[in-house]
């Protein structure tokens, strides 16, 4: 029987502690003989990530017990963190732990406990290591190091070195080589060729960030082990200034194809697409590269957050695994030299860019609109895709999992704005006829990134309880080609706050939200969106704002990371010579044009957005009558892992839409605003 009552009162049996228990994803897939190894999420175990082995029979288990954690933090958003081989010892990996992000070997059918390969370092935040690759034969592991020199967060240097696998290296820096010199600020880990004789990686330098412009360098290798004759071989870093257009070109990823051939992810078409390149005729312009999928106005790339990321893998037979798609992605089989393109069958609409192959097999991690991520596998002689892994498990009755729709609204000056729309939906509960539903618009972060359709169950708790949600990828965000992501070039704060609004106002135009009952959420790049729309406009009632950048001055400063401590130049403007443009688009500054209530959510330990711009920002909204909360976590860094920091965040945004909307609900604690 349908029970009527109001949008917002429903029960769920979604709860916080169901949504915490699942929050996170499969990452980084391997293999490592006839074993596939990845790492995955554990909210419980303190927001843990942990090194899992598949057998060939099909059994799983922990390589490392608690309380390794296998995660990097070059450039705060870390990458591959692991790699292994088969040696006459068994399975051998070498990964770097997060407590001291030292790099330790392991040999898990033998070793009692990990072995340091690297020193600690007293400077600045010590040593990093990221993207590693084993050489038995030189025994050595070739990586990205990233070294502090001094305090200050952009007091570092990157390059690619190589680290004995006998551990001499455990107590002294100098036992390390380095392979290739700093004359780049950022570098990936090597690509090494078929033959042995060539390595080749991408790097680029400030004030770019990865998808405006890099460079894919090549060296030849020694007989010793060493690079020699460095030479960038494609790639252009571009314009530095915001208005300098579509020039440079992104090199996402390359890899080495059996015939000596580089492969490479390009968007200079103005889509990241798969081309190739002979290293012997490079300097033939007219023979040189060549597209190897052109003119499908399609992603074959993405924007590079995390060092290793794998769009692509060359196969035995010669043919390409791709992900590939706009707005959504699937795993395709690439003919490299007919161009044609086979997709794999399956109900995964998003495809993380995590790729391994072996033999004729693909291994991916993929989820769809009513699937969580799971590790996948393609066989691509039979052409059949199989689960192998991480299998989604309905934990409730999938009837309460929203029922989505991806949607292009039109924003200002007549342009696409895309986003899914869930609307509020349970099996046995309906609203009274003619009330309109509450609506939260949820902003990603990057904000060079994009919100994928797939199964969420945060999404599923506010969709549950009769309220919906609208996932907005504005302006500047990736899927949709070069000419839509840089939409927000020197925009950030206008074009974003315009588009998310442009879909609030459209969903209430066509009666499909109430517009008294509006909301807007997010975190990172996403909480300066949320933050900013507070103090742009009157169309939200309420707003919850995450681990938000809010002083774009301060952030610009020395309030972040290296990676991206350089990033408002193309969003905002060089600070030099448009410092009003940084003071006028702050919601630091414009603290005095917020009305609505808010919900603040900070990490203490974020160093990416840190908590004294929250403060900062709370001493000018103090005292001005506006109805806020804040609540800063303890062990929490950019972005929350802990179950229990989790739980407590979806049950107070809750609590803030409950009061704001009139909402009467006893399944979560009153959330205490302060004015």
């Amino acid at each position: 029987m349908v029970t009527t009552a109001p949008y917002g009162t429903w029960p769920s049996p979604v709860d916080a502690r169901t949504v915490a228990a699942h929050d996170g994803r499969p990452a980084f897939v391997g293999v490592v003989g006839d074993e596939v190894w990845w790492t995955e999420p554990r909210p419980a175990e303190g927001g843990r990530r942990v090194l899992i082995r598949r057998r060939p029979d099909g059994t799983e288990e922990s390589v490392l017990p608690a309380p390794w954690n296998v995660r990097s933090r070059v450039l705060e958003y870390g990458g591959q963190p692991w790699a292994g081989t088969v040696t006459e010892r068994g399975p051998l990996v070498v990964f770097s732990d997060f407590a001291d992000q030292r790099l330790y070997a392991y040999a898990p059918e033998h070793d009692e406990a990990p072995r340091p390969l690297t020193p600690l370092s007293g400077v600045g935040d010590g040593l990093r290591w990221v993207d590693p690759v084993l050489r038995p034969d030189l025994g050595e592991v070739w990586c990205v190091l990233e070294e502090f020199t001094g305090d200050r967060p952009t007091d570092v240097r990157r390059v690619i070195a190589a680290v004995p696998l006998d551990g001499s290296a455990a107590e002294q820096r100098d036992a390390v080589r380095e392979l290739s010199d700093d004359r780049h600020r950022f570098v990936t880990g090597p690509r090494i060729s078929p033959d042995g004789r060539r390595a080749a990686w991408i790097a680029w330098d400030h004030p770019h960030m990865p998808w405006d412009g890099t460079l894919v360098m090549l060296a030849r290798i020694t007989a010793g082990g060493a690079f020699e004759d460095i030479r960038p071989l494609v790639g252009d870093l571009g314009p530095t200034a915001p208005d300098g257009g579509g020039s440079g070109e992104s090199v996402a990823q390359i890899e080495w194809a059996a015939d000596g051939a580089l492969l490479f992810v390009s968007d200079l078409s103005g889509w990241w697409e798969v081309q190739r390149i002979d290293p012997e005729t490079a300097d033939d312009d007219v023979v040189a590269r060549r597209a190897l999928c052109p003119a499908r106005e399609e992603e074959f790339g993405g924007p590079l957050w995390n060092i290793g990321q794998r769009w692509f893998l060359p196969l035995d037979n010669g043919t390409l695994a791709v992900i590939h798609g706009r707005g959504a992605t699937t795993l395709g089989i690439l003919d490299p030299v007919s161009g044609e393109l086979v997709d794999s069958a399956g109900p995964w609409t998003e495809w993380a860019p995590h790729l391994a192959v072996h033999g004729s097999r693909v291994v991916g991690i993929a989820a769809g609109p009513h699937s969580s991520y799971e590790i996948v596998e393609l066989d691509t002689c039979t052409g059949r895709s199989r689960v192998i892994a991480c299998r989604h498990a309905d934990v409730l009755d999938p009837a309460y999992y929203p029922r989505p729709q991806s949607r292009t609204f039109t924003g200002p000056g007549g342009r696409d704005v895309h986003a899914h729309i869930h609307p509020p939906h349970h099996p046995d509960h309906t609203a009274p006829e003619g009330e309109l539903p509450p609506f939260v618009v949820w902003a990603h972060g990057g904000p060079t990134g994009r919100a994928p359709l797939v199964l969420d169950l945060e999404i599923a708790y506010f969709t549950s309880r009769g309220i919906g949600v609208a996932e907005v990828n504005y302006g500047g965000s990736t899927g949709y080609g070069r000419a839509y992501r840089e939409r927000l070039r020197g925009q950030w704060g206008v074009v974003d706050v315009e588009d998310c609004a442009a879909v609030a106002r459209a969903l209430a135009d066509e009666g499909s939200a109430d517009r008294a009952r509006l909301a807007i959420r997010g975190g990172s790049a996403g909480g300066w969106t949320a933050a900013a729309s507070l103090t742009a406009t009157d169309l939200y009632a309420c707003g919850t704002i995450s681990y938000p950048i809010l002083d774009l001055a301060g952030w610009a400063t020395g309030e972040t990371h290296d990676f991206e401590s350089r990033y408002l130049e193309s969003l905002v403007g060089p600070f030099a010579e448009v410092p009003d443009r940084y003071r006028e688009r702050s919601p630091l500054h414009r603290a005095d044009r917020i009305t609505a209530p808010f919900l603040l959510l900070q990490g203490l330990d974020d160093v990416i957005c840190p908590p004294a711009q929250c403060e900062r920002f709370l001493a000018e909204v103090a005292g001005r009558g506006i109805p806020h909360a804040y609540l800063p976590f303890a062990g929490e860094g950019h972005g929350f892992r802990r179950a229990e920091t989790i739980m407590c965040a979806v049950e107070a945004e809750l609590a803030l839409y409950a009061q704001t909307f009139g909402i009467s609900r006893s399944d979560v604690p009153a959330l205490e605003l302060r004015g």
